[in-house]
């Protein structure tokens, strides 16, 4: 698959997980694809437990794509996940084998105020 391919791929991906459409989102990955979550220390072997780990979430969920940034096997996305409302930052990265993801890292990043100390240095977006 090239790169034109993936990226089109991950965009479906991301709006299959954004309409909780649970098959298509899950049709990028591996039979044996593992997803990490670092800060929480888990693991999930396999694309049917992965895809049973996100339908049994119970949150409302709407996923934001700010970009997406890759090429071979390599592929980050940055992206809004908000549960119920409630945006965290997330940065996906997923590895690629023979066309499909093999091993996926998700990042979260929660929304906090900024320093005073630095106010008169920034501009507030989003």
């Amino acid at each position: 698959m090239d790169d034109r391919a993936i990226s089109a791929a991950l965009r479906r991906h991301w709006e299959a997980s954004d309409a909780n459409d649970f098959e298509a989102e899950h049709n990028l990955y591996r039979e044996d694809a593992v997803l990490d979550y670092p800060q929480s220390g888990e693991r999930i072997h396999g694309r049917r437990k992965i895809q049973e780990s996100r339908f049994v979430q119970p949150n409302k969920k709407r996923f934001t794509v700010r970009r997406i940034v890759g090429g071979g096997d390599l592929w980050i996305t940055e992206l809004v996940l908000s549960y119920d409302g409630v945006p965290s930052y997330v940065v996906s990265i997923m590895e690629f084998r023979d066309g499909l993801v093999a091993h996926e890292t998700q990042y979260f990043g929660d929304r906090f105020d900024p320093g005073p100390s630095r106010a008169h240095l920034v501009e507030r977006v989003g």
